[in-house]
C-alpha cells in the first residue's frame, strides 16, 4: 500500500506543479472532502482499510442497570461526524484527521494502545481498529479527481 501511495505522489507532483496555488488549494480541499466521505463510510461499515472487519466490542454486563436499553450503539458513531473528522487543505497538502480530545481516543484504537476507559479505572489493552487509512479505491479517487481537475483547466 505504501508503494502505491508513493507512486501516486511522485506521479502527481509533476502535474500539480503546473497549477497555480489557488487552483491547487481548491483541488486539495475537494479531494479532502471526498476522502472524508470515504473514511466515514468505511468507519460506518466498521472495516479496516484492507477490508477486514473491526475487532468486535467487548461484551458489557448490562443486567444490573436500571431502565431499558434503547438500542445497540454502533462503534465510533460520533467519531465519524464532520465535527470530529476534520479536513485541512491548502495549496501544498491535504489532511484528514481527528481533532481535540477525540484524536487521543482515535489514536488508541488506530494503533491498539493501552488506555483508561475513565478516570481511576485500570488500563485496558484496546484492539486495533484502523479508523483512518487509504484503500485502493481512495488512491483511485485521488488520481481520478486530479485528472478531471487538470482536464478542466
Amino acid at each position: 500500500m505504501a508503494s502505491n501511495l508513493e507512486a501516486l505522489e511522485t506521479w502527481a507532483a509533476v502535474l500539480l506543479d503546473r497549477l497555480e496555488p489557488g487552483e491547487r488549494g481548491k483541488l486539495t480541499r475537494s479531494i479532502g472532502q471526498e476522502l472524508r466521505r470515504s473514511q466515514q463510510k468505511r468507519v460506518m461499515a466498521q472495516e479496516n482499510p484492507d477490508g477486514s472487519k473491526f475487532a468486535p466490542r467487548k461484551q458489557r454486563k448490562l443486567r444490573g442497570k436500571q431502565g431499558r436499553i434503547r438500542r445497540k450503539l454502533a462503534m465510533f458513531m460520533k467519531l465519524r461526524t464532520a465535527t470530529f473528522l476534520r479536513v485541512r487543505g491548502d495549496s501544498n497538502a491535504v489532511s484528514v484527521g481527528f481533532s481535540g480530545r477525540i484524536a487521543r481516543i482515535a489514536r488508541v484504537h488506530q494503533y491498539g494502545l493501552k488506555d483508561r476507559a475513565e478516570r481511576g479505572a485500570k488500563e485496558v489493552q484496546y484492539e486495533q481498529r484502523e479508523t483512518l487509512g487509504f484503500t485502493d479505491a481512495d488512491l483511485d479517487l485521488i488520481r481520478d479527481r486530479l485528472l478531471s481537475h487538470l482536464t478542466i483547466y
